[in-house]
Formats: structure tokens, sequence, C-alpha cells
């Protein structure tokens, strides 16, 4: 048990750095359903734990509650508990109360979370459920395959809910100016970073540059575009092509084409200092930035997926479901889960909360297809991953990825030596 619960702790790092999540520290009660088809499960009850950003989206769980519990028509009353999401200690409060023989029935869950819980028999095997589901294919095989990576396995045990994935943000008006237009590919990308750094204003100073990159933590992942866009992969990072993708990484700093600080910007610098001030003219981010940029630029900020090279690569941030072994009414359990992933309840909570829609019928509504950026986002499904989930990634993300880039940045390392320390780092 002790080993469970260090497995636990390790990860909650690595949560709290990847896909953005906020935090709500009051515990409120509500009710609600899903409409699959399937035999009648009787009146049962099932608890849901889930986190919520803000008290607009614990609202909007109340709702969606409340509407599964009126219309599934099977019996099934789900009781929704909010949790804190606590800097990450949500999953490791998840995994103790579980331990514990307190846990809920169904809960909200990280990806990164997957392999402890998996490793001790604590959650449902999904396959059989999705086998019989008569809205599986709603949801693309890409995140299916993400959902087993997660697991190690080759089966399912998390259920997909909604994912925030990472594309370019760019401004119309730069490109205009500098007459080209968006990239279509990797090496149309990297010359684009070029062509757009520049001296506007004539006194020999570069005051606009291509690309705003993030150097510091949380830069992992607009990077792992690079590697893959140039043919390498995170399983193999001393490879040939993950080599030339570090060194074109580094190339872009060496060469100008991004601001001096790239070594230590995280997510202020990169997006407050540098786009949104209009001194860069590229940045990688998700959806929810969008909102925020908008407002500083109206219509001269738009967005496309990272282009494609030898390969092709965007991170997903994510929020999904499980079952827990435990639970005594597994389903109706699924019928929850399923109510989420593809039905009302999909559509209600992506609409609120700016997420973006796993269901692909709901992809395909108007209210997302005619947002940019969500498109940006969903053409983005068929080819986003995940960094893979061991041991040793919260600590590669938090310490060894930032300061083994940095040390390539500057000149300190060669771009061999920093993917040699970046495999160690991270599969030993």
């Amino acid at each position: 048990m002790k080993k469970v619960v260090s497995i636990a702790l390790s990860l909650v790092m690595c949560l709290g750095l990847l896909a953005s999540c906020g935090s709500s520290s009051a515990s409120s009660t509500a009710t609600s359903g899903s409409g699959t088809e399937a035999e009648s499960t009787g009146d049962v009850t099932l608890t849901y734990w889930y986190w919520a950003d803000n008290d607009e989206y614990a609202k909007t769980m109340d709702e969606m509650v409340a509407d599964f519990n009126a219309t599934n028509g099977k019996g099934i009353t789900v009781v929704a508990e909010q949790q804190p999401w606590d800097g990450g200690g949500y999953s490791t409060n998840l995994l103790n109360a579980v331990i514990g023989g307190g846990g809920p029935d169904v809960a909200s869950f990280k990806l990164t979370a997957t392999p402890s819980f998996v490793a001790n028999n604590m959650l449902v095997n999904l396959d059989e459920y999705i086998a019989n589901w008569e809205d599986k294919d709603d949801i693309a095989e890409n995140l299916w395959n993400v959902m087993k990576e997660a697991s190690g396995t080759d089966s399912v045990y998390v259920m997909p809910w909604n994912t925030q994935i990472l594309y370019v943000y760019y401004r119309p008006s730069m490109f205009e100016e500098a007459g080209i237009e968006v990239p279509t590919t990797y090496d149309e990308f990297l010359e684009a970073c070029r062509t757009l750094t520049k001296d506007t204003d004539g006194d020999g100073v570069v005051d606009q540059y291509g690309f705003s990159m993030r150097g510091a933590s949380g830069g992992q992942e607009p990077w792992g575009s690079f590697i893959y866009a140039a043919g390498g992969s995170f399983e193999d990072m001393t490879s040939e092509a993950s080599v030339k993708g570090m060194q074109d990484f580094i190339d872009l700093y060496t060469d100008g084409c991004v601001p001096s600080t790239a070594p230590n910007d995280g997510f202020q610098e990169t997006i407050e200092t540098n786009f949104k001030s209009g001194k860069c003219a590229m940045v990688i981010h998700h959806t929810g930035s969008y909102k925020g940029m908008v407002d500083t630029f109206g219509d001269d900020v738009a967005a496309f997926q990272f282009p494609a090279g030898e390969g092709r690569w965007t991170s997903m941030g994510d929020t999904e479901n499980v079952m827990f072994e435990s639970c005594e009414n597994k389903e109706a359990a699924f019928e929850w889960l399923a109510y989420l992933a593809t039905g009302k309840g999909q559509e209600t909570w992506c609409t609120v909360t700016g997420n973006v829609p796993v269901s692909q019928r709901v992809q395909a509504m108007d209210e997302f297809q005619d947002n940019r950026f969500m498109k940006a986002s969903i053409e983005g499904q068929d080819f986003a991953g995940i960094v893979p989930i061991l041991d040793t990634t919260s600590e590669w993300i938090a310490n060894i990825w930032p300061s083994t880039v940095q040390q390539a940045l500057l000149g300190q390392i060669t771009a061999e030596e920093a993917m040699q320390t970046l495999q160690t780092g991270l599969w030993g």
C-alpha cells in the first residue's frame, strides 16, 4: 500500500504541469444522468466525484446531473460531490479514499493517474461495455488508443470526456505584412519563424519575433511537436530524427527568431509578455487562452495545427471519467459515463467550459465548427498524444526537461547530449 501512495504522489506534480485545471474548494451535492440503450438497471444511486474550475462549472454540473436523473428512464440517480482540485492533490485524495473503502462509484480523472490505479486493480476494465455500446464509434480511434497508452495495456480503463489540444495561435496581420501564408508543412513553419522575425522600426534592433518559445516548465508539450515533425518520438529521443528536432528548436533560439528570454520563459511570458504584447507572431497553447486573445486582438488572431513533417504530434491535456471496481451497479455507472462522453452532458459541459468535445457528433455542431480555435483543436485529435506516463515523468517534466533544454539553448551542451540526457531521465 505504501508503494501505491508513493506512486500517486509522484504523479501529482505531473498533473499540475499538464493541461490547465483550476481549483474549487466547496463540496456540493447534486443529482444527474445519460441516455444510452441498455437493459433496465433498476433503482440505483451512484456517487460521482468531480472538481470544477469555478462556480459556473459547478452550477453546470448540477444542471447536468439533474438532467440525467430526470431523463435516463432507468431509475438511476447520480449524486455528484464536488471535490477540490488542490493543485493535483485531487488524485491522491481519490486514491486514498478508494484504498480506504470510502471512495465514489465513478469520478472525474486525469490520464496521468491511470498507472497506479490500474496496477492495483481499482478501475473497471471498460472493454466489454464499450464493445456493446452503440456510440463507441462516435469517439475517434486515436482517443481510444491514448486511453490504452495511459494504462500501459491493450484495454480501456478511462472513459474520454473532454480535452485541451495544443495548436498555434498567430497574427494574420503580421503574416499579411510579411507576405506569407499559414504554413502547411514543418519546413514552412520553420521558415515562417524566420520571415516573421524583423526590425519593424528600422533602428537596427529586432522588435518582432516569429515564435514565442517556452523553455521553462511546461515547455515539453509544444517542444514535442518539433521532435515528432522532424520524425522523432518520445520513445527514442536519441534517434537521428529526434536530435534533428532538438537542433531545429535550438537554431530558432540561436538565430534570434525567438525572444532572448526563451530559456526561462513559462506560460506568463510566452502568452502575456511576448504574444499578447505584439512582440511575437506565433505561440502554442490551447482553447483556454482564446477568449483573452480575442479580447486583445479582436479578429486579428487565428489558429492552425502545428504542421506535419516526417511525423506529426501535438499535446493533449484531458479530463476523463472512470468507474471503480467497488461500484456495485456497474451497468448504471456506464450509463452516466456514456452520458458525459457522447450524450447531452457532453454538449453541455464543453459548451460552457470551452473544452474540446470527444464526441464527433458534438464536434460537428455549429457552436464548435464556427469557432476557429475549436476547429484547430478538433483537427489535432487524430494525432494528439501525451508524454509517456512513467514513474519518472513528473521529475522529468518539472526538472530534467527545463534544465536540459535551457543548457542546450544556451550552447552549454549539444543537441545530441541534450537528447541523451532527456532519454535517460525519462526511460532510465
